[in-house]
This record gives C-alpha cells, structure tokens and sequence, in this order.
C-alpha cells in the first residue's frame, strides 16, 4: 500500500491522507462486501471524511484521527496480504487496538495484524487463531509456561484455544496424550440425582469438551485415540493419586474446584507436561460456605516462576455481541449490589 504524506490545511488544522490500494488486492477486499468494513471504520471515526476512488482511500479530518485511520488500513492490508480475509469484527478489534496504543492504554507493542495472523492451529478447512491482544498474550504465555491460568468470563475462548494448543502439542509430539478434565459441579443440579449409570451421568457435563475436540480433529479418529489413552475425558476426581507425565492438562470450570481439590490438581504434575487452568471467578456454582480454589489459588501461586495468570475481559469476548455486553452488565450490577451490601451493614452498625 503507498501513502501520500498527510497534509495539513492550516485553516481548519485539518489533516489530508490517501491511501493507495495496489492492484493485486481487489477493493472489495479492503473495502467489504457492500463496503461493510469501509462502513464499521467509518462508525469509528465520524468526525473524518472518508472517500473512495478507484483503488484509493482519501480521509480528512483531525490529524490524530487521520494517522489511526492510515494504520488501520495499514493493519488490513498486513492481515490480507497473508491470504486471510478481514471481517468486520476483526476491523472493528483492530481499530480498539490501535485506539488503546495512540490513548497509552495498551501494555505491549504487539500491532492488530501480529495478533490477527498467529495461527494455532488448521483443521477441517479452518485456521483457529487468537481474535484480541489478551487472547494473543494467552496463547504465547502458554508456550512459554508450564502452568497457565486463563481467568475470564464467558466466550473468552479460555478453554477453546487451550485445546487448540493441546491438539498442536499433540500433533507435533511435544506430548504423547491429551488429558482434559472438570470438577463434577452442576449449576443447580446433582449428579446423584440424575438418572442413569456414572458414565451417562458424567459425560452430558463433560460434553463440551468433546464438541471441542471434534472442532479439531477428524471425529472418526477421536474414539480411537480416547480407547488408546491418547486422549482422555474425566471428572477431576479421577486424577487423585496419578502423576502425569508427558501430557498435555487441561482443568476446565476451575472456579467450581475446592481449594483441596486445585491443590491436588496442580501436584498430579509430572515431568514434560504442560498445565493450563481455566475458568470463570463470577460464575462459582459450589455449595455455599465453599472456597474456590481458583479465587484462593490467586493469593497463593502469584509471582511464583513458570507460572503464569492470563487474565482476559468483557473485551475478549469472541461469541455474539451481547455477551460482552451482558458481562458487563452483571459485573456492574454485582458491584453495586456489593457496595449496597456494605452501606447496609455500616449503617446496621452505627
């Protein structure tokens, strides 16, 4: 891509680019079908003027505003240059990143196309990439640990890209077996009280483990790699007394362990094995009274070396737009509801 130097119009203190999309990237690239992406770029900046003739981009407006704009178009024109498309969701986490980096907000010098462009893993016709900087981080911190905590809400992708990496780990003989697990909590429900045998009663609480798996790899070849050991499938409760070595570990729903329960866990940990933790802190379905584990466990393992917390947000979230918006919501009720609860008790004591 060839950039005309922005321009100043001393009148106004306007600032003028164009951005020049060379031949080999059809507009409609660049520019999205029924220029959908040119549309969400636009909705972010609405103070600029945006054009487009031929195959070049003209902006005006603000001089900070028309410098994110050309490193937007900078950033998609990295990500389609590796034969990935862009989408408005990736145009519009692209731009939050650059936004985040130009207000000081951004922790990293990791650019949009870096994050957009790391591939995980490819099966079945798709590539599973990170979509967010935290997600990126997420993935590179597991890489780099031997134990790793992803702490987030909902549609973060915590335990889906730590299955992608174990699936890499096991394609590529870093380990010899996949072992995923969760604490046998229900939300609201008992599994003495559900009908049928053990194995009927586990597996419906161990089915998105599963459906993951089969995102990842050919779903014939699955029963025959759990009836190996190759990989394996079960409640935490399992794990006591094993040690695992050469394996990749993966605890899911960790916020329903018992601090007893995290503690065994994290000693099942053998030599040339890889651990990574996943769950929810704001969604603890343990009896009252209960501990987390995962809560505690925070306080305990902090700042201890080749372990690592990767904390991700309502700005990870990858699912459906409202999920984001519904996290909030609720982190903004409970805290209100928090500090109402405390009001209560100061004015109850005076």
């Amino acid at each position: 891509m060839t950039q005309t130097p922005t321009a100043h119009t001393s009148a106004q203190d306007q600032a003028r680019a164009r951005i020049s999309v060379p031949a080999q990237h059809p507009m409609v690239t660049v520019l999205g079908s029924g220029d959908s992406l040119l549309r969400v770029i636009e909705k972010a900046f609405p103070a600029a003027d945006i054009h487009v003739r031929g195959n070049e981009i003209s902006a005006v407006g603000d001089p900070a505003e028309v410098a994110l704009i050309q490193r937007v178009f900078d950033e998609m024109m990295l990500v389609l240059r590796t034969g990935q498309p862009m989408t408005e969701d990736a145009v519009e986490r692209s731009i939050a990143m650059l936004k985040a980096s130009d207000n000081g907000t951004s922790d990293g010098p990791e650019t949009p196309a870096e994050v957009l462009t790391q591939n995980i893993l490819s099966s079945r016709g798709r590539t599973i990439r990170p979509k967010t900087l935290n997600q990126k981080r997420y993935v590179d911190a597991i890489d780099k640990h031997t134990i790793v905590f992803g702490i987030g809400p909902a549609g973060t992708g915590k335990t889906y890209l730590a299955m992608a990496k174990a699936v890499q780990a096991l394609q590529s003989k870093q380990v010899n077996r996949i072992i995923l697990t969760r604490p046998a909590v229900e939300a609201g429900e008992r599994l003495g009280f559900l009908p049928g045998t053990l194995y009927e009663k586990i597996d419906p609480y161990l089915r998105p483990l599963y459906d993951a798996l089969h995102d990842m790899l050919d779903p014939d070849s699955i029963p025959r790699l759990m009836a190996a050991g190759t990989i394996e499938v079960a409640p935490l409760a399992y794990m006591r007394g094993r040690t695992l070595n050469d394996a990749f570990i993966i605890l899911d729903e960790a916020q329903n362990t018992s601090p007893e329960q995290m503690k065994m866990f994290l000693t099942r940990l053998g030599f040339d094995s890889k651990i990574v933790i996943t769950g929810d802190i704001t969604q603890v379905d343990l009896p009252g009274g209960t501990k987390s584990g995962l809560r505690q466990v925070q306080d305990i393992l902090e700042g201890v070396e080749d372990v690592h917390f990767s904390r991700l947000s309502s700005q990870d979230v990858v699912r459906h737009k409202l999920v984001g918006r519904i996290v909030d919501a609720y982190e903004k009720y409970d805290s209100h509801e928090g500090t109402g609860r405390a009001g209560a008790k100061g004015s109850k004591g005076k």
